[in-house]
């Protein structure tokens, strides 16, 4: 069987075709990529998670792309009843093409590529979510022009988007800045391979954090399965809000990046999400050109150099 690459981590791609992955989706986001390189093929989509963004564009994507999509939950394969992850793996890499799933434990998406002869795609688990942080880049990208010698200002938890941001920075050499309350830092081993780089810093004011920075972005205090924390959080958390006078700390020509959805007048003001310097809804179209251009190269066999 011919071998395949699975995008599971940032760090399944060189910073080459990182930035060959970019160029291929800026192509896309302008209309003037118009092959389908997964014309006859079919692509699973397993979502234990639900979803907006990643169901939306990872469906129409494929769909653009020629391919089949496939759209299951627990409940529409034998998961549900207990069937183990590698089972389930091998018999769906028997019938499609290949396979993106969303998921809570990172673990769950490594067993998958394991056991599938498929390419498998990583589209969020608590670690990492490395389809999301390819759709901000390609976002600041769009309107800096680029990320190379940019300022990143990370506010608030040290989730799977904070993961995913130290990898980008390490791999590609952009300055991160991340400011956390203590106790909600990234994965140690995570945070201290890209510090090791010296291009990551861990400060705990968001107004140091955003100072002079060219991009501020944030998350929800309480991601999907931490509802019970959600109090506790707001408190840690107060003054980690993005607002307009955080937002005048960075550089006047910074953009304002969340990956949605957002909970206005917690983790960021109605005036930001909805002010000149958002680039929210950019973002969130660009996770349609870049999860093409990933899976363009994983199953449609697209060059990245």
């Amino acid at each position: 069987m011919t071998p395949h690459r699975d995008f599971l981590t940032l760090r399944d791609f060189s910073p080459a075709e990182l930035r060959a992955l970019f160029a291929l989706a800026d192509r896309m986001r302008r209309g003037a990529y118009t092959a389908r390189p997964l014309a006859g093929k079919a692509f699973a989509m397993l979502f234990m998670k639900s979803s907006t963004r990643t169901r939306v564009s990872f469906e129409v994507g494929a769909w653009q792309l020629g391919a089949h999509p496939i759209f299951l939950t627990p409940r529409d394969v034998q998961l549900g009843r207990g069937e183990p992850v590698k089972d389930t793996a091998r018999v769906l890499d028997r019938m499609v093409d290949g396979l993106m799933i969303r998921t809570f434990a990172h673990a769950e998406v490594e067993e998958y590529a394991a056991a599938s002869q498929v390419p498998v795609i990583n589209g969020l688990t608590d670690l990492h979510h490395p389809c999301q942080i390819l759709a901000d880049l390609l976002t600041v990208q769009q309107h800096l022009g680029t990320f190379e010698g940019k300022c990143i200002a990370w506010i608030g938890d040290g989730n799977n988007m904070a993961n995913s941001w130290c990898d980008a920075a390490d791999l590609l050499g952009f300055e991160l800045r991340l400011a956390c309350p203590p106790g909600y830092d990234p994965d140690p081993a995570i945070l201290a391979r890209a510090q090791a780089g010296g291009r990551v810093t861990l400060v705990r004011d968001p107004r140091e954090a955003v100072a002079g920075a060219h991009v501020v972005t944030t998350d929800v205090w309480a991601s999907m399965g931490q509802e019970e924390e959600q109090a506790v959080r707001a408190a840690v958390f107060a003054d980690f809000q993005v607002d307009a006078a955080l937002m005048a700390a960075a550089d006047p020509t910074a953009i304002f990046l969340h990956c949605l959805p957002a909970h206005r007048g917690e983790e960021v003001t109605a005036e930001v999400l909805e002010g000149p310097q958002s680039r929210i809804w950019d973002e969130a179209e660009n996770r349609l050109h870049v999860q093409k251009a990933v899976m363009a190269a994983l199953i449609g066999g697209e060059s990245l150099g």
